[in-house]
């Protein structure tokens, strides 16, 4: 095979779940050009005619498709938030994911959890932390992890708030949000990571001869929300903040700056901010 024929012959990774908010942002950066790799992802969804590849992943075997042969690794973007696919249904699909990849021989799997598994944890959090999760989003999320602890080729990654995908943004894309102030004038400060910054992260992952079972996910440094709200002119107002809001969530991310290291940059608020632009986010109200 030519280096030429090779090039238009491969594709990128299987995205499970190109459909939900994640996946969208992916799709909207692909079709503008920024995707940042020249392979064609094979993206996946729900109902057939959504996606290039159709599974109901709850319903069916997965089906049966010549391309699959040719995609390198999977990025599962599956996962229960409500509606009809709830946070118990993480467990399931994670597993419908893993038998797809062993059945076709498709490696790496790159399985999307959450810093949610943390908790109230405070200080930064390392992927040998005993998680705590504080809600039933994070609670499934672990489950999941447990669940396909020991497959081979499988990478459960604890990725932070995504730029524009967030409660946060989306609520702020909308009308005015408030946001809680502690008594020290500070606001909640937690862990992003822009969709173009994700996407390149799982990429290089994906690229990588070896991963570890558990990996957080996030650009570097820890953010406050008035920060982002800030820079992306959205009407925002303070509140005092109650008494079990969690001033910080950190995530210790010296595991994924030896494998994908992100520039400190793109953890700043301008950024996010533009990656988020980039992949569709905007303010409406």
């Amino acid at each position: 095979m030519t280096a030429s024929s090779q090039q238009t012959d491969d594709l990128g990774p299987l995205i499970l779940g190109a459909s939900g908010r994640v996946g969208q942002a992916f799709r909207t950066l692909h079709r503008a050009g920024l995707w940042p790799a020249t392979a064609q992802p094979l993206w996946h969804a729900r109902q057939p005619g959504q996606g290039d590849y159709g599974w109901d992943m709850l319903a069916e075997d997965a089906p049966r498709d010549p391309r699959l042969a040719r995609v390198r690794g999977m990025i599962v973007l599956t996962g229960g938030t409500g509606g009809t696919t709830g946070p118990d249904h993480n467990s399931a699909l994670a597993k419908a994911a893993i038998d797809l990849a062993t059945r076709e021989g498709i490696g790496p799997v790159l399985l999307c959890s959450s810093q949610a598994v943390y908790g109230r944890a405070t200080g930064p959090q390392t992927e040998i932390t005993d998680p705590t999760p504080a809600n039933a989003y994070g609670e499934a999320k672990l489950r999941m992890e447990q669940t396909v602890q020991g497959a081979a080729g499988v990478c459960c990654l604890r990725i932070g708030n995504v730029a524009g995908t967030d409660m946060l943004l989306r609520n702020a894309a909308l009308g005015p949000v408030t946001l809680d102030q502690f008594a020290d004038g500070s606001a909640p400060r937690r862990c992003y990571i822009g969709p173009l910054s994700l996407a390149a992260t799982m990429l290089t992952l994906i690229d990588q001869p070896t991963l570890p079972r558990l990996a957080n996910v996030a650009a570097p440094g820890e953010l406050g929300m008035d920060a982002l709200l800030t820079a992306a002119k959205a009407d925002w107002r303070w509140r005092p903040a109650p008494a079990d809001a969690l001033p910080a969530l950190s995530l210790d991310l010296s595991r994924l700056m030896e494998l994908a290291p992100l520039p400190a940059k793109a953890g700043t608020a301008p950024a996010l901010i533009d990656e988020a632009q980039s992949a569709g986010w905007r303010v409406f109200a």
